[in-house]
């Protein structure tokens, strides 16, 4: 299963995108402010205020500590660490990770934990049918 996260808005505070699976629109995304922060880029880092880098991730579901509950984790992303797909609304309620749900507000996504456990559903069902399940973010 390959998902496509395309960023839509890079604001100051915040970063926009759609999320799509097999190329059909599933829901928006929130996510921290967007900074180039590939080798060579003008960005730098900010912890917990950074969107992650662009490119393809694999994704599996595993036990989040933090959330209590299973969700999807992005592998393998540079210079970050429990990249996840999860519940929230505002830039706030993100340290890098993914939100979804439905950007209703600006700057903000709505019905967020409907739509993470719709997010999480496809996942599984992918990895029931045997297959790869990725993320690419542009």
């Amino acid at each position: 299963m390959e998902m496509i996260l395309t960023r839509k808005v890079k604001h100051d505070a915040y970063t926009l995108g759609e999320l799509s699976i097999d190329d059909v629109k599933l829901c928006d995304t929130l996510e921290p402010t967007w900074r180039d922060i590939r080798r060579g880029g003008k960005g730098r880092k900010v912890k917990g205020r950074t969107a992650i880098p662009e490119g393809r991730y694999p994704v599996v579901i595993t036990f989040s500590e933090r959330f209590q509950k299973w969700l999807p984790l992005l592998l393998h992303v540079p210079k970050f660490t429990g990249v996840r797909i999860h519940a929230g609304n505002r830039p706030e309620d993100t340290e890098g990770c993914i939100l979804v749900g439905e950007n209703l507000v600006e700057g903000m996504v709505l019905n967020s934990a409907t739509w993470v456990h719709r997010v999480k559903k496809r996942i599984v069902e992918a990895k029931e049918r045997g297959e790869g399940v990725w993320i690419t973010i542009k």
